[in-house]
């Protein structure tokens, strides 16, 4: 049988690439299991969904530790090491993380960002492809590190702009791809470990 990684899923809201590393997980042929779901946000709809599936998930308030980063993150570390985790994947996790917890977690944790990076780091990704002209866009798998969306890449997937693409459309298309990445980024990083 598998020995599968334990991971853990940081969320910030739905979870939509969530969803697709549980059912990749749920696989008996796929490198990892969910070991925790762990929100910064106590209303975050991922938590439900996580819960419905049978996964440990809980909050971390970030409101909780007002002017207190490092106390907010040390609390998600501890979370972490309890549950016995040892990769994280980021998804859609809003907050900028600090050196404290990138550092500890260095080399083990993952993000995807709806880019293709080192375009369009931050925020309004698929608005900015659009106001620049972009031919193509699409998505990206990176190591986290302590600049934003600045990590190594790990693996890409692109979609062709459309003429008359909105930002919606093309936010639905790379989502689409988003959704095949970061499992099978996922799972490369794990199997090269």
């Amino acid at each position: 049988m598998m020995t599968k990684t334990p991971i853990a899923i940081l969320i910030s809201g739905r979870g939509s690439n969530m969803n697709a590393l549980i059912e990749a997980c749920a696989r008996p042929d796929y490198p990892a299991r969910i070991a925790l779901v762990l929100s910064n946000n106590p209303d975050a709809p991922g938590l439900e969904t996580a819960r419905a599936a049978g996964l440990e998930a809980i909050a971390i308030d970030h409101r909780l530790f007002p002017k207190d980063r490092d106390g907010h993150e040390e609390a998600i570390d501890k979370a972490l090491l309890d549950a016995g985790v040892e990769v994280i994947c980021l998804a859609g996790y809003m907050r900028v993380l600090t050196p404290y917890l990138v550092g500890r977690w260095q080399g083990r944790m993952l993000n995807i960002h709806p880019s293709l990076l080192p375009a369009y780091p931050g925020l309004d990704t698929h608005a900015r492809a659009l106001a620049a002209g972009d031919a193509e866009h699409g998505c990206t798998v990176h190591l986290v590190t302590d600049g934003v969306d600045e990590g190594p890449v790990l693996a890409q997937a692109r979609v062709k702009v459309h003429e008359g693409d909105t930002e919606q459309s093309l936010a639905h298309r790379v989502l689409e791809q988003e959704h095949q990445l970061y499992p099978a980024a996922l799972a490369a990083f794990l199997d090269r470990r």
